[in-house]
């Protein structure tokens, strides 16, 4: 392997209507050997039938870059028009071409994805950060590729769907519309189209009105990928885009990913109706650490399950229960290395928190750290310095903090840690359990008996032990209680997409 060179080079923003290359800002040794050049375009149109098309209405909205508060670039907004239209498009493709695919030509088409994901990383990566403020290693070295493996994965499957489900006659469901978050919007992309298309559905697909740019850089893909018109189709909106696609009568599958609210609302809208759906709602995990784990490890465990991604993660171990006689230390070397965090530019290598996703939640996070004084926490930020511009928040503790207060109850998403003591392995399962989420939890122990008890006892969909935010294609995910209803991930991830008879 020939040695990497790496380039130190500064994002300087440019005018809003000019044309971006960032083709220079770094190189790694996974990156391909061509040179990476990513073009913004001044507006993006609808993604329907295999084509871009202008929105019925002509209207499109700004994208910000939070990290500098400057437009990235436009996207149109789709109307009821627009979502019928592209709704049409996916039965046309379900009824015609994509049905009469054999299953491994559809695995092939899926597995090209993921190669042109894997050839296009650098781009995709920088596209990722400057749209949503997450740290390019972050985009780099995580979102990107595991993107790609889960196209991978489920490329695997599409011919071999009678064996995943022995004794069962799979089949497609038809049109399933698709809604995606703004904290990881290429990787959410990923779990929602590939089980999709593996199964033989066809997609419209409607991502974050903050982060459309890596979903319409992804049209793009689909459409070099040569993907037969109509299977996947990309609409840009706020809400009420989202809202007509769950209402369309000619859909048969809906998959949210979000808010638990927006759930809800979602959740009593189908009631009634025959679409089969999977919710991914929000969380408040809890890590558990006892006495007997490796303290130094599990304060980094504890760094990446909070901090990571701004601690805009669905599944965030934000709520910390220690141990009582050691809580003290772990608290002091949790402080002490916060401020060994660097919170700046998303797109400096070195940057380890990176910038708010937007106005709107960096006023949330605020409000919740007036709210945590309020009720009578103690708070810690680091003392780092933050740029001028944009949204950033400081790496935040708060200790002293009750099982009642809304902070600790109340998802945040954002780089906020609330810490609690508990002397017995029953009272940290009671707490950790005693909130109305439960999507994720952890458990850091030496004692490979006590992972398995408490594991066992937690109310929550994913369970990780000594390690945190650790994702893999194969595995299950979802929640239970306001966290969400159903599994993306695996097996399950398949079942989902089809109806087994």
């Amino acid at each position: 392997m020939s040695e990497t060179k790496t380039k130190e080079t500064t994002y300087k923003p440019t005018s809003p209507n000019s044309k971006l290359d960032f083709a220079s800002l770094w190189e790694y040794s996974e990156a391909p050997e061509s040179s990476a050049n990513l073009e913004i375009k001044d507006k993006y149109d609808l993604f329907i039938g295999g084509k871009f098309v202008k929105p019925s209405k002509d209207r499109y909205f700004k994208s910000i870059n939070p990290s500098s508060n400057e437009e990235v670039t436009q996207f149109a907004e789709a109307t009821q028009k627009d979502v019928d239209k592209a709704v049409k498009a996916a039965r046309k493709a379900f009824k015609g071409e994509w049905s009469d695919l054999n299953p491994s030509s559809r695995g092939k088409y899926i597995y090209r994805i993921a190669r042109m994901l894997q050839e296009r990383a650098r781009e995709f990566a920088i596209a990722e950060s400057i749209d949503g403020g997450k740290p390019i290693r972050e985009s780099r070295d995580v979102d990107i590729p595991l993107a790609a493996a889960y196209f991978f994965y489920y490329a695997g499957w599409a011919d071999k769907l009678e064996y995943a489900f022995p004794g069962k006659k799979p089949e497609a469901l038809g049109v399933c519309g698709q809604i995606i978050p703004w904290n990881f919007p290429l990787l959410m992309l990923a779990w929602k189209i590939a089980p999709a298309l593996a199964c033989g559905n066809t997609v419209v697909l409607k991502p974050a009105e903050t982060t459309s740019l890596t979903a319409m850089m992804f049209a793009e893909l689909v459409k070099d990928a040569g993907l037969p018109d109509g299977v996947v189709n990309i609409v840009t909106g706020a809400g009420q885009t989202g809202a007509e696609i769950v209402n369309h009568k000619d859909i048969d599958k809906i998959a949210f990913t979000g808010s638990t609210n927006v759930g809800k609302i979602i959740q009593k809208s189908l009631a009634g109706t025959d679409k089969k759906y999977t919710l991914e709602l929000g969380g408040k995990g809890a890590l558990i650490l006892f006495e007997d784990a490796p303290i130094d490890q599990a304060v980094e465990g504890i760094i990446n399950a909070i901090y990571f991604n701004q601690g805009h993660v669905c599944c965030a171990g934000s709520r910390l229960l220690v141990q009582e006689n050691i809580a003290d230390k772990v608290i002091m070397k949790l402080k002490d290395r916060l401020e060994t965090l660097i919170v700046g530019d998303p797109l400096d290598k070195n940057t380890d928190i990176g910038a708010i996703n937007s106005k709107e939640q960096f006023d949330r996070v605020n409000s919740y750290l007036e709210l945590g004084v309020e009720e009578g926490a103690e708070v810690y930020q680091s003392k780092c310095s933050v740029p001028e511009n944009g949204y950033f928040i400081r790496p935040t503790l708060f200790t002293n903090v009750s099982q009642s207060n809304r902070v600790v109850q109340e998802e945040i998403f954002g780089p906020v840690l609330t810490v609690q003591s508990f002397r017995t392995a029953d009272e940290a399962i009671e707490k950790a359990n005693n909130t109305p989420f439960g999507l994720a939890g952890g458990v850091w122990t030496d004692k490979g008996s006590k992972i398995f008890k408490v594991g066992s006892a937690l109310r929550s969909g994913v369970v990780w032990a000594n390690t945190y935010n650790k994702f893999d294609p194969t595995s299950p995910f979802g929640g239970y209680k306001e966290s969400g209803v159903g599994r993306e991930g695996g097996l399950h991830g398949l079942s989902a997409y089809l109806n087994l008879k």
